[in-house]
């Protein structure tokens, strides 16, 4: 029987998902040097090469991909097992999350407060960014759940609804009085490839609207001084004034994700309604 422990398959397994030593390091809570130590020792007890290097990442040989292949449905097995058994009450790990600024000001503060209560051993490391990165970073293995502006399709990508918030335009009462877009006004916007931005353009187009120019800002809560301080107009959230336009909100995960606790944490967010509607 080939000494290899727990730890190293965990090892083999993080590299293979984040692409380098550091990485994986980082996500383990260890050193550089401590994963090249448990990679000698894996290729050493099972006599072969599981990676080779192409510029800084490790890439997997043909065996290397073979064992992993292999033991990712293992390991993600002996891991549920064990949480399941506890009800997910000895849960520990860090899960990286990712946020836009409209659920980070709605249903996220009360999902960190549960898991904080649950599950005191997960530690959570929260991110806020727009939509079009966190669907990036989503793919490629550096956040584990993200809370996107939706909707989302990609073949890569889980997700389940959790609700909708209104969208309106928005003034400062000044501008409003002097007639509003009866001149020609500046408008603001989150930058390109967010659902906001696409729904700012969709409403000047369908209103026939020509701003005097259209600055982008990818900060909500900027955009919403700028405006209140006389600087134009913009589509904001807004749950109090029924709005005209809903902007979907999703939670998502990799389609791949085989993470007991990843999936956890997805099911527990899949129950929030970011328009406090009951789930």
């Amino acid at each position: 029987m080939k000494r290899i422990a727990i730890y190293h398959l965990e090892t083999l397994l993080w590299i293979a998902r984040l692409g380098t030593f550091r990485a994986a390091a980082e996500r383990l809570n260890t050193t550089q040097p401590a994963i090249s130590a448990r990679v000698r020792e894996i290729e050493e007890q099972l006599g072969i090469a599981i990676f080779r290097r192409e510029g800084r990442n490790m890439v997997l040989t043909a065996r290397g991909r073979r064992l992993v292949q292999e033991c990712e449905p293992l390991w993600a097995g002996f891991e549920k097992a064990l949480l399941t058994a506890s009800g997910f009450e000895g849960a520990s790990g860090v899960v990286r999350i990712g946020s836009g600024e409209i659920a980070a000001a709605s249903c996220l503060p009360g999902f960190v407060h549960a898991i904080e209560r649950d599950l005191p051993g997960v530690t959570l490391e929260l991110e806020l960014d727009l939509t079009a990165r966190m669907f990036q970073q989503l793919l490629g293995g550096t956040i584990d759940l993200a809370f996107l502006a939706g909707p989302v399709a990609s073949p890569g990508i889980r997700t389940t609804p959790i609700g909708s918030v209104g969208l309106v335009w928005a003034a400062s009462a000044r501008t409003a009085a002097a007639g509003g877009f009866a001149n020609a006004l500046p408008v603001w916007s989150i930058p390109d490839l967010s659902p906001l931005h696409g729904v700012t353009m969709e409403t000047l187009e369908a209103n026939r609207v020509t701003p005097r120019s259209i600055g982008t800002c990818n900060n909500v809560r900027t955009l919403i001084d700028i405006v209140t301080g006389g600087g134009g107009a913009a589509v904001l959230p807004e749950p109090m004034v029924p709005p005209a336009r809903k902007i979907r909100f999703e939670v998502a995960i990799r389609n791949t994700e085989s993470d007991p606790l990843v999936l956890e944490l997805f099911r527990r967010a899949s129950e929030l309604r970011i328009d406090g509607t009951p789930g």
